[in-house]
């Protein structure tokens, strides 16, 4: 039995243990022993334990990798690794999972919704991501995709008294089956390549291959569809404005960071891995989304009055900038890719996270005219949302500009200088629509006199977004260690 299941594969497999078992428990939970509902609030206590048993895992986990000095631990027959960029990613989703649970009880209590689902749901959609961050086999990384795939098909539609969050789920469910459909065809032709379905021999087999090979070009076009799907890139991106506005918001956060971060993630493991022999032939289609996903992201959030479609458009244009990143191919654009994943994912939680707070019985809180007359009326929201539009507008002291500035030092490296040109436009463009809203907040009148939420949820998981967005701009020392420790190897 031991040849079967060692030890090395437990240790490596038990953050995702916990996510599962706990993700079950809470089903269990809600149902057997937390009835009440005023007993809802030990769910998030649950759900926290669970994380907290996850941390715990990849701690030892980072503490065996630095004690014996090895770069990764492989497990299953190399079909998992744990190194430096499946924790850093793993660490992200512990913290993002947290910070969307604790802000979404009050959120579930205002629309009447069931909390065990919810929080189970958050659970294995994390339990997902970690296969998708350490998985180095084609079949383990397309089962944490669709893990959290299908996890995410039913948050989207949550509310399920509202037409609009059903129509949202639907349109997210039917074009996700036919990305994943693309998906899967291009890995069954890795495999037809290759005879193997561990990402290292089908590296091996595709450098083997000629250069410009229909077979590999079909099979590399099939990925890139459904990877660009995934992390909502154009011209793939059509799902991502209604699955963003049809959700409910705590939803559209997890959405827009966690499961973002986790198809970058799969990405990078994908065309850093086979596909990293064949840059020549897959670069071409990444510039080419690349700079769509600026122009349509861009052009299209000019003209948005809801928040979320907004947010959801400027998503699209900073997949742009990420992939951008991907294309330098450099150390500097790598850590770059890093960076910017991770404080996209602290500067759009916290926007979208003042709009859970504005959130009331009567009063949607989504559109821009919404956020009028905030300074006066909640000065402290309205400063954490100005720090949070700085830095997605890529406007120093902000986590923002850093992201930003690494991504356009390495297209200068590498001598992509049209690239960086039109990154640098789009930032101006950017800054324009940010500012809408920054507008609304700070000139405006006021016109809503209720006061907004200020629960212990919101505001520790405010604080820790806006210290980070703003800390990792004014220090970022100890941040691109941490990037750079995330390096593929």
């Amino acid at each position: 039995m031991s040849q079967y299941y060692t030890s090395t594969d437990h240790f490596v497999l038990i953050p995702a243990l916990m996510l599962a078992l706990f993700g079950c428990a809470v089903l269990l939970f809600d149902f057997l022993i937390f009835p009440h509902p005023k007993q809802r609030k030990w769910l998030i206590v649950f759900l926290i334990i669970g994380e907290i048993f996850t941390g715990a895992g990849l701690w030892r986990q980072q503490s065996f990798l630095s004690s014996y000095g090895l770069n990764e631990l492989t497990a299953f027959n190399g079909t998992l690794t744990i190194d430096g960029f499946a924790l850093f990613f793993n660490w992200l989703f512990v913290l993002l999972s947290v910070l969307v649970a604790i802000v979404s009880y009050r959120y579930l209590e205002i629309e009447n919704e069931h909390h065990g689902e919810y929080y189970g749901l958050i659970l294995l959609a994390q339990c997902g991501m970690f296969f998708m961050a350490t998985g180095t086999d084609l079949i383990t990384l397309f089962l944490g995709l669709e893990l959290t795939a299908l996890s995410f098909y039913v948050m989207v539609g949550f509310l399920r008294t509202q037409k609009r969050s059903n129509e949202a789920a639907m349109k997210y469910l039917l074009l996700g089956a036919f990305s994943s459909g693309l998906l899967v065809y291009g890995f069954s032709l890795f495999y037809g390549l290759s005879g193997s379905t561990k990402i290292v021999d089908v590296a091996d087999a595709l450098a083997a291959r000629e250069p410009g090979d229909p077979l590999v070009v079909l099979a590399m076009a099939a990925v890139a569809v459904g990877v660009l799907f995934k992390v909502s890139a154009a011209p793939f991106h059509m799902w991502a404005p209604d699955a963003y506005e049809g959700a409910p918001t705590t939803i559209t956060a997890f959405l827009a960071t966690g499961s973002k971060a986790a198809s970058f993630a799969f990405l990078m493991r994908i065309f850093l891995g086979p596909l990293e022999s064949a840059r020549p032939t897959w670069e071409p289609l990444l510039i080419g989304a690349a700079v769509l996903s600026l122009f349509i992201g861009n052009i299209a959030a000019v003209t948005q009055t809801n928040v979320k479609r907004l947010l959801a458009y400027s998503s699209i244009s900073h997949a742009g900038y990420i992939l951008l990143g991907l294309i330098a191919g450099n150390e500097t654009g790598l850590i770059g890719v890093a960076v910017y994943v991770a404080v996209y994912a602290f500067m759009t939680l916290g926007a979208f996270l003042v709009l859970v707070a504005l959130r009331r019985r009567d009063l949607i809180g989504e559109d821009i005219e919404d956020l009028a007359g905030l300074m006066e009326s909640s000065p402290g929201y309205a400063v954490l949302m100005l720090i949070f539009m700085l830095s997605l507008a890529g406007i120093p002291p902000t986590a923002g500009f850093i992201g930003k500035y690494y991504i356009l030092l390495a297209l200068i490296q590498t001598g992509h200088y049209t690239l960086a040109v039109i990154a640098a436009v789009f930032v101006a463009v950017a800054i324009y629509y940010y500012f809408r809203i920054v507008r609304a907040m700070f000139v405006s009148e006021r016109k809503e006199t209720a006061p907004l939420a200020s629960t212990f949820g919101i505001k520790v998981a405010l604080a820790v977004s806006g210290v980070l967005t703003l800390g990792i701009g004014i220090y970022p020392d100890p941040f691109l260690r941490m990037a750079g420790f995330s390096l593929i190897r």
